[in-house]
């Protein structure tokens, strides 16, 4: 098969650029590895991490997909009329953000916004595909080869434009593209949170989260897991006790805090239950009250710190899942709450585990630019200053640099970022010409990564991918030549902002804003 653009990997940033780069009259072929599009947001079962501007400055597509949600709730759902006529509904009013809801609305969303571009031919979705190998002549990948997970079919797709938007950044392996795994030196980047030496097996912990409703009275206990007795025993030098348990540290503080699971406990620094934080189904919200509460289970004690996940995630990946289970059964045990039910209605799967785990770390490339702490960070930054300007901007974020403990025995790191933008440079490689990263694959580093890996970021990129194919492809340039050369990249910048209706400056009141 030949097109225009393939992009492999159907996570927010793939859909994006796929959906992006066919509007823009190209042909697409996108391909994911799970059964559903949508990435973190869906497979990975993660509600969107959000900004507190995120209703006036998401990327166009992004406000049209949290638009499309909220409609598919009113059409579908036994709303009470007070929360069918809120304009800003929130179906599951978890505290992490301002709209939390199922993954499989999102992803029947998403197959939505597709589902024309299917009909016309233009877009061909290959679910359920993953890529093994890369042909490059060169300095350009001339194709991919992809093996149906189904059937074990292996058929190659060769395309002018290749997109890595899977989690690991898999194409950047298997093609021969220059990049960084792990933590870079401080003597490297100069970011004041780096380790004083840099190290590849230094990741941040990654997890398997699933969904859960609690029926009082009833016993839903799950065997016990094989590795029960490990992760109980287990202590972790970041963590106060074993993970099995409500205890763990505030992130920004490393104190100690004492969770409870359906009630706040703000005297031992836990100002709301573990229960609301990511709840996605809130009955309140509903006439029919046969809908509970469904919340799901991405808390600390999931982060899977033991191995990481680069360069082989095979047995870090299956060990991820026995933390998951083994933190339900003391939950259901140990811990008092025989009622908790796992929801794999809710999950997509047979065993109630989410389809894939939710990654905060990927292979980068080696970008024309990187983007580092200095560039972002309030205390990195002279003081009041904001974030950094950059003149090849092409899209939004805004997020703490949030690292989660790491590989290597390191807790924490989460500290305080400005509204930034992105650079163009950091999307594309140093060598490579016609491979683009559209999702934690950017040039960004093991810190910065912490504030560029969330929802609307990812949204982000993937847009600002799409449309600079579709520009390379419609005036005979490559991307490094865009970003080079004013007059190019003012143009590029023109089909984002006035075609598309990107936003790729803050205003100077919110650039500089401070939580």
């Amino acid at each position: 098969m030949e097109t225009d653009v393939l992009v492999v990997g159907g996570g927010l940033g793939g859909v994006a650029a796929a959906l992006t780069a066919v509007r823009l009259g190209r042909r697409v072929v996108l391909t994911e590895s799970t059964d559903w599009l949508g990435g973190q947001l869906t497979s990975q079962l993660v509600p969107p991490d959000e900004h507190p501007w995120i209703e006036q400055y998401a990327a166009s597509g992004y406000a049209e997909l949290r638009r499309r949600i909220r409609d598919y709730y009113r059409r579908n759902y036994p709303l009470t009329p007070e929360a069918a006529a809120d304009p800003l509904l929130d179906p599951g009013l978890g505290v992490v953000s301002r709209f939390c809801h199922e993954p499989r609305v999102a992803a029947a969303v998403l197959a939505e916004m597709l589902a024309p571009w299917e009909a016309s031919g233009r877009l061909v979705v290959y679910l359920e595909h993953e890529p093994i190998a890369a042909a490059t002549t060169g300095d350009e990948i001339e194709a991919v080869t992809l093996r149906d997970l189904r059937t074990g079919a292996e058929r190659t797709v060769s395309a002018t434009y290749v997109v890595d938007a899977t989690e690991l950044g898999d194409l950047l392996e298997l093609g021969g593209v220059e990049h960084v795994i792990g933590a870079e030196g401080r003597s490297e980047t100069g970011e004041l949170h780096a380790p004083d030496v840099a190290n590849p097996l230094d990741q941040q912990a990654f997890s398997w989260c699933f969904a859960l409703e609690h029926r009082p009275g009833e016993d839903h206990t799950i065997d016990r897991p094989a590795s029960y007795e490990h992760w109980r025993d287990t202590v972790a030098p970041f963590w106060p006790g074993s993970q099995l348990s409500w205890t763990d540290v505030v992130p920004v503080t490393l104190e100690q805090r004492e969770w409870r699971l359906l009630d706040a406990n703000p005297a031992q620094r836990a100002p709301f239950s573990l229960w609301r934080y990511r709840q996605i189904l809130a009955s309140s919200n509903f006439v029919d009250k046969a809908i509970p509460d469904v919340t799901v289970v991405n808390w600390p004690q999931l982060d899977y710190w033991e191995q990481p996940l680069l360069p082989d995630p095979s047995d870090a990946l299956a060990a991820s899942r026995e933390l998951s289970l083994s933190f339900l059964y003391w939950m259901q045990t140990e811990g008092g709450y025989p009622g908790l039910r796992l929801r794999p209605d809710v999950t997509g799967t047979a065993d109630g585990l989410a389809k894939a785990p939710y990654i905060r770390e990927a292979r980068r490339i080696q970008a024309e630019f990187t983007v580092l702490e200095q560039h972002v960070g309030v205390e990195a930054r002279p003081d009041g200053a904001g974030s950094e300007v950059f003149a090849d901007s092409v899209g939004l974020g805004r997020y703490r640099i949030d690292l989660h403990p790491s590989t290597a025995g390191r807790s924490y790191v989460d500290i305080e970022a400005y509204p930034f933008q992105i650079p163009l440079g950091a999307l594309i490689p140093v060598r490579v010409d016609n491979l683009l990263p559209a999702n934690k694959n950017i040039g960004t580093t093991h810190i910065t990564n912490g504030c560029y890996r969330l929802h609307p970021v990812e949204w982000s990129i993937g847009e600002a991918v799409g449309a600079l194919v579709s520009f390379c492809l419609t005036e005979g340039l490559s991307p490094r030549k865009v970003r080079n050369d004013p007059t190019h990249l003012a143009d590029y910048q023109r089909l984002l902002t006035d075609t598309l209706g990107t936003r790729i400056a803050w205003p100077e009141e919110i650039r500089t804003h401070r939580d």
